[in-house]
C-alpha cells in the first residue's frame, strides 16, 4: 500500500448571517482517490521530483483542505491502491494519468460497474486521463473520448470558448478566455453520451482545424458523475485559480451541494463542428 495520506481540520465550517447571529454548520469533507501513475509518457505536473509530491497533488490536497469539501490520498501504485476493497473507502476518483495502468480487471470491472454508478460517487479526469486505457472501451466509454495528438502544445496560446459561462464549472473562466497549455483532440469521441461545456475557438488558436476539440464536460454514469477537463499540462494550470474553482464546483457537484443540466449536448458539438469548418477555411485560404 503506498497511498500518502494527509491530515487536515477538518472542522472547516460555513457560517450564515441569521437573525443578527451566526450559525454554522460543518462540511462533512469527500474521501478523494487521487491516481497520478504513469505508464506512458509521464507529465511535469505529475512527476514527484526528488520524492516529494507532485505540483497536480499538492493543489488538489491544498484545494481540499482550503475549501473543506475533500480530503486527498495520492498514489502512483494502482495494483495496490486501485482495488475493490481500497475504493469502498472513497467518494470520488481522480486520474492523471497514462496509458495501461496495472489494474486487475476484476478491480476495473467493479469501479465501472458498482462503484462509479453509485450516488455520490465520481470521477474526475485531468489531462492525460484521456491518454489511458486508449484500446480499453469501458474507460475510453466512461472518460468520453480518447486521446489523438496535441496540435496544441505546452508553449501555445488558445482561445477557449464557454458555453454556458452561468454554469457554476464554467463561471469562473468566463465566456472566452485565453491559457497556455497543451489541448488534446480526441478519437472515439461521443458527443451523444456527453455535456460539452467548453471548446478551443479555432478563429482564434494557431493552428486551426477544421474539426471541433472539446476542452471539458460532464456526464452522467448511473448515479455517478463524471467531469472531464483537458486543462492541466502546464505545472502553471494549477496555480490558475479559475481552474481551481472549477474543480471545486465540479467536486460540489458530484457530492450533491449543486445540481446541474448534464443532459448530453450534440447539437452543440454539430455546431461546433461547422464552426470550425469554417473558421479554419477562413484562416488557411
Amino acid at each position: 500500500m503506498t497511498i500518502r495520506r494527509y491530515s487536515f481540520v477538518l472542522s472547516l465550517v460555513s457560517s450564515i448571517l441569521f437573525a443578527g447571529g451566526l450559525l454554522a454548520q460543518e462540511v462533512k469533507p469527500s474521501r478523494v482517490l487521487m491516481l497520478t501513475q504513469s505508464a506512458g509518457f509521464m507529465h511535469g505536473s505529475v512527476n514527484r521530483k526528488s520524492e516529494k509530491l507532485a505540483v497536480s497533488e499538492v493543489a488538489m490536497i491544498q484545494l481540499g483542505e482550503k475549501t473543506g469539501l475533500f480530503r486527498v490520498d495520492c498514489t502512483q501504485d494502482a495494483a495496490s491502491d486501485f482495488t475493490k476493497a481500497n475504493l469502498q473507502n472513497y467518494d470520488i476518483v481522480m486520474f492523471y494519468t497514462t496509458g495501461a495502468l496495472p489494474i486487475a480487471e476484476a478491480d476495473r470491472q467493479y469501479f465501472f460497474n458498482e462503484w462509479l454508478k453509485a450516488k455520490g460517487h465520481g470521477f474526475l479526469g485531468f489531462h492525460s486521463a484521456a491518454d489511458t486505457y486508449g484500446d480499453y472501451q469501458p474507460y475510453w466509454d466512461m472518460v468520453g473520448g480518447t486521446f489523438n495528438g496535441h496540435p496544441w502544445n505546452a508553449g501555445n496560446e488558445v482561445t477557449i470558448t464557454v458555453h454556458e459561462p452561468k454554469n457554476p464549472l464554467m463561471q469562473s473562466f468566463g465566456a472566452e478566455f485565453v491559457i497556455r497549455d497543451e489541448i488534446y483532440q480526441y478519437k472515439n469521441w461521443q458527443p451523444e453520451k456527453v455535456r460539452v461545456l467548453m471548446s478551443l475557438n479555432m478563429a482564434k488558436c494557431r493552428p486551426s482545424m477544421p474539426y471541433h476539440v472539446p476542452v471539458a464536460w460532464v456526464k452522467e454514469y448511473g448515479a455517478g458523475r463524471v467531469y472531464f477537463n483537458n486543462l492541466g499540462h502546464n505545472e502553471s494550470s494549477w496555480a490558475d485559480e479559475r481552474y481551481l474553482k472549477s474543480i471545486t464546483e465540479a467536486v460540489r457537484w458530484i457530492r450533491g451541494d449543486i445540481q446541474l443540466d448534464a443532459k448530453p449536448n450534440p447539437d452543440l458539438s454539430a455546431q461546433q463542428e461547422q464552426t470550425a469548418k469554417t473558421a479554419a477555411e477562413a484562416v488557411n485560404k
